[in-house]
């Protein structure tokens, strides 16, 4: 029996990275998925490899866009009858100070890392109410817990991550559904690489563990704030960071 077993299971943004690696993770621990992107071509290469092993449909869809972040959501109940967990991962992270940034980049990433957390959380709170409660993990950072060089847009979207964190978790925490959020550092994912290697050089210098750190060591982070092993946990903002916010 997995952690997750017959669990059903929404993770957002789950065609690269952090994503990706939760959902595999999921599934092998027994999970029961819906997997969104907007990547259609690559959502549907990790749904193939998914259902090799395990129950998966993927959904694609914009989270900031309200009826595509219903829809992911009503997905899961309609294949599954609940939803148990949702992991609010769906995120983009432009290298921006604020000199260069723009207000439409602005806006932009608040759409899809701000907007989108609470598009995702508002409509499997209501489904998970009805159905006797659940857990939510967010997708904040080190950039959500601490300011940083060239995060400018960034950073404050995943303020927004840990504050949905934080008040949701207290709004709901005498109605059965737990929220927490992990911070992870820098972690090698397809987004990551894609920074100046200066920028990334730079952040990984300063975590003291001085790497990277893997998707799937968030995801098992991920998997423990989920899971019922966690049962009296929430409002929690877990470092995933090698140390970073530590010093």
């Amino acid at each position: 029996m997995g952690r997750m077993q017959d669990k059903a299971v929404v993770v957002t943004g789950a065609a690269h990275g952090i994503g990706r690696a939760t959902a595999m993770l999921f599934a092998a621990e027994g999970a029961r998925l819906i997997i969104n992107d907007v990547n259609e071509a690559a959502l549907e290469i990790v749904r193939a490899e998914i259902a090799a092993g395990a129950q998966v449909r993927g959904v694609v869809g914009d989270v900031s866009d309200s009826k595509d972040a219903a829809a992911m959501i009503a997905a899961c109940v309609d294949a599954y009858q609940s939803i148990d967990v949702l992991v609010a991962n769906a995120g983009i992270i432009p290298e921006l100070d604020v000199l260069n940034a723009t207000a439409e980049d602005f806006d932009h990433v608040m759409a899809v890392d701000g907007r989108g957390m609470f598009l995702t959380c508002k409509f499997a709170v209501e489904a998970m109410l009805k159905t006797g409660g659940g857990a939510i993990v967010c997708l904040s950072s080190i950039s959500g817990e601490a300011g940083q060089k060239g995060q400018a847009v960034y950073g404050p979207a995943k303020f927004v991550a840990s504050g949905i964190t934080k008040h949701l978790a207290v709004e709901l925490a005498t109605r059965a559904i737990r929220v927490n959020a992990v911070a992870p550092g820098t972690i090698a994912t397809e987004a990551v690489r894609k920074l100046s290697v200066d920028y990334i050089a730079g952040v990984k210098a300063m975590h003291p563990m001085a790497r990277l750190g893997q998707p799937e060591e968030v995801a098992q982070a991920i998997l423990f704030l989920a899971s019922d092993a966690a049962s009296f946990i929430t409002g929690v903002v877990l470092p995933v960071d090698g140390g970073y916010l530590a010093q």
